[in-house]
């Protein structure tokens, strides 16, 4: 019962702010553009200021464990298995590909990893962990991949042309593609402030009060700012002109997309960091819990806002975050029945 409490204590903020912007959705109070505008918001200002005070602050030379490397081949796998799925069963294109991706394996860690770690393991370290390895291997990743799929610069046939008159020059696609996968981290706000935390972190710089409290107050806007754009996103379709999928397969349902990913986020991501963490890696018993129970978290509400900011469909994101947080209830109390005591 008392682990029961705790997950219920840590959901429960999830499911009130979702509720509150679906009933501000609903009632019209913010405005026809206030899904779009909040979730400019977040992307570009209040999620860049919280992961560069998250990783600026941080030991980089956590990564170099065997929690880690069980939790992160589960994370490889299942992320991959999303990738195939949304291409080989649901016929989705590169970008959609990413974010089915990242519906299956990237995990709410910030808001609801924290405060069920604390409870059920006593303590955050192996979540803070978990946080830095996201944004800085598994978001670079599906941030390319969105942004090839989306890109401009992503071209088809025989290239495109450089210049005007004359002195026009046609340039390969894959010149296009490769130049704007060096230029991306100068334009996504995203990975930029990760690098910039990189290396306040690796120079052991310190960054004056007024700057770093400024950082906090910014950042701390981005999770509920996130959960209150997915409730206003619940009032609305997106029409088909919103995403870069043909019209047959936008107007399909979604409802099987998401099944996977939920599946593969709640059951199957969990499963493989305890084969990889007990039969292979032979973790001490709190060790193994913490990962199993890291690798069950429900879907980062974060899949949700990159798809909105691409562009794409956000029918799979929205749904996989919402059902996820659900099912995970129950994974996550099994997996807390089953492996171990309290950390506390």
């Amino acid at each position: 019962m008392a682990g029961m409490h705790a997950l219920l204590s840590a959901f429960a903020p999830i499911w009130m702010l979702t509720a509150i912007g679906y009933v501000v959705g609903r009632s019209g109070l913010l405005g026809a553009q206030a899904e779009a505008v909040l979730g400019r918001f977040v992307f570009h200002v209040a999620m860049p200021a919280a992961l560069f005070t998250m990783v600026s602050g941080a030991r980089l030379n956590t990564f170099a464990n065997s929690s880690m490397v069980a939790f992160a081949a589960g994370t490889a796998l299942v992320c991959g298995l999303g990738f195939l799925a949304s291409g080989r069963l649901f016929g989705r294109g590169t970008a959609h590909r990413a974010i089915g991706s990242m519906a299956s394996g990237y995990v709410n860690s910030a808001n609801l990893g924290i405060p069920v770690a604390v409870q059920v393991l006593g303590d955050a370290s192996f979540v803070a962990q978990i946080i830095l390895f996201q944004v800085l291997l598994v978001s670079p990743v599906i941030l390319a991949l969105l942004d090839s799929g989306t890109g401009t610069g992503t071209v088809t046939g025989t290239g495109t042309v450089t210049g005007t008159g004359a002195g026009a020059k046609p340039v390969s696609g894959r010149a296009v593609v490769f130049r704007r996968m060096l230029t991306m981290p100068v334009r996504n706000p995203i990975i930029m402030a990760s690098l910039l935390g990189v290396t306040v972190s690796a120079l052991g710089l310190r960054l004056p009060h007024a700057l770093a409290h400024s950082c906090d107050l910014l950042g701390a806007a981005a999770v509920p700012t996130a959960l209150i754009t997915l409730g206003l996103s619940l009032n609305a379709r997106p029409a088909a002109s919103d995403s870069p999928e043909p019209p047959q397969r936008t107007a399909r349902p979604v409802r099987a997309e998401v099944v996977v990913a939920v599946a593969l986020k709640t059951l199957v991501q969990p499963l493989i960091a305890l084969a990889v963490g007990g039969p292979l890696l032979h973790l001490p018993e709190h060790q193994l819990l913490a990962v199993v129970l890291c690798s069950a978290l429900p879907t980062a509400q974060n899949a949700f806002i990159y798809a909105q900011q691409y562009g794409l469909d956000t029918r799979v994101a929205r749904d996989a975050v919402v059902a996820s947080t659900v099912v995970s209830m129950a994974t996550l109390s099994v997996a807390t029945w089953a492996l171990g005591t309290t950390g506390s």
